[in-house]
């Protein structure tokens, strides 16, 4: 049986309110953040849609939110979301979709990277992401934004440090193979398996010519 997310209210409860305290301030930060939550566990990724989830689905929402004003406009929830401090948001997420785990131990943990859509500006980069998910409940573990100056081979192994994969199986693209992602994961107590390409020219030609002559030796009968 696949383990089921927790009510996430309390592990949200301290993000600070990034929005000044004045009577203009009209919906509750729980409020905001709940029906954004829910609105992208629909599958629901832009804004406007998500103002509408909330109008469709104020009746049920309001069994557990406040909504004293209401939903809150696609503007209002933009706003608010796009002023929240990223890494204590990111610190809670974590904390939340980690707790219905009793551990990593046996589990498949996929790395990969990915550039967000519509983050590119012209000549320049867009917003790109190395992410750590469980393949089997398809849960996003955490996420490390990858610096301009940086690229994914440094950015890993801040992301595995995130994470507690003691018993774990992570797997990487042939970007991850590298040595020290490899000690990381070792001294981590996780197990791992990396693609392995060309971009390790010598390496993939002993793998390759081992391979190759392992399929041509004569198979015993078992």
């Amino acid at each position: 049986m696949s383990p089921k997310l927790s009510d996430p209210r309390a592990y949200f409860a301290d993000l600070a309110d990034p929005r000044r305290k004045t009577r203009n301030t009209l919906h509750a930060l729980h409020d905001i953040l709940m029906i954004v939550r829910c609105a992208v566990l629909s599958g629901i990724e832009d804004w406007v849609g998500m103002e509408t989830f909330g109008k469709e689905k104020e009746a049920w929402l309001r069994t557990f939110l406040t909504l004293a004003n209401k939903i809150p406009s696609h503007d209002t929830l933009s706003d608010v979301i796009g002023r929240l401090n990223p890494d204590t948001f990111a610190e809670a997420f974590q904390a939340w979709a980690t707790a219905a785990l009793a551990g990593l131990s046996g589990e498949p943990v996929c790395v990969d990277g990915k550039t967000l859509r519509g983050s590119r500006d012209g000549a320049t980069p867009g917003v790109h992401l190395i992410s750590a998910f469980t393949s089997r409940t398809r849960w996003v573990l955490a996420q490390q934004k990858v610096g301009e100056k940086t690229h994914e081979i440094t950015a890993i192994p801040d992301l595995l440090g995130l994470l507690d994969l003691h018993g774990a199986t992570v797997s990487l693209d042939a970007m991850g193979c590298q040595k020290a992602i490899a000690r990381t994961l070792v001294q981590g107590g996780a197990d791992y398996v990396l693609a392995l390409k060309d971009n390790h020219p010598r390496l993939h030609a002993e793998v390759t010519q081992w391979l190759d002559h392992e399929t041509a030796r004569p198979q015993r009968a078992h």
